[in-house]
């Protein structure tokens, strides 16, 4: 497994892009984990859909957006590792596109938390 990602370990961007991502993430868990207790029962997590009860959720599906940007972060991680042979470029704007999701993410949860403060 530590050969796995041995290349994709010395480019310089991807390594950045996904150290970036990992910090980002981690600061958005951390802003939940410092506001948690101060936050409603329900919160407006879903605004895609229509307004009014569905577009709420428990206090406890704030976590969900940091849940689905480590799963995008480990995935385009290791769709990476197995294209950097062949294809570099394709590897690099996986690594973008993480880095976008955990920057959105951030974004997102610090939005949804300073409603309520």
């Amino acid at each position: 497994m530590k050969n796995f990602f041995k290349d994709i370990a010395y480019d310089k961007t991807i390594k950045l892009a996904f150290f970036i991502n990992i910090f980002l993430i981690a600061a958005a868990a951390i802003c939940i984990l410092l506001a948690y207790g101060k936050l409603p029962p329900f919160i407006p997590i879903f605004n895609q859909l229509p307004w009014g009860e569905q577009r709420l959720g428990t206090t406890i599906s704030i976590f969900i957006p940091v849940l689905a940007a480590i799963l995008i972060l480990i995935t385009n991680s290791i769709i990476s590792a197995i294209t950097y042979k062949n294809i570099p470029l394709i590897s690099r704007m996986l690594a973008a596109i993480s880095l976008l999701a955990g920057l959105l993410t951030l974004l997102f949860i610090l939005r949804t938390i300073t409603l309520f403060f």
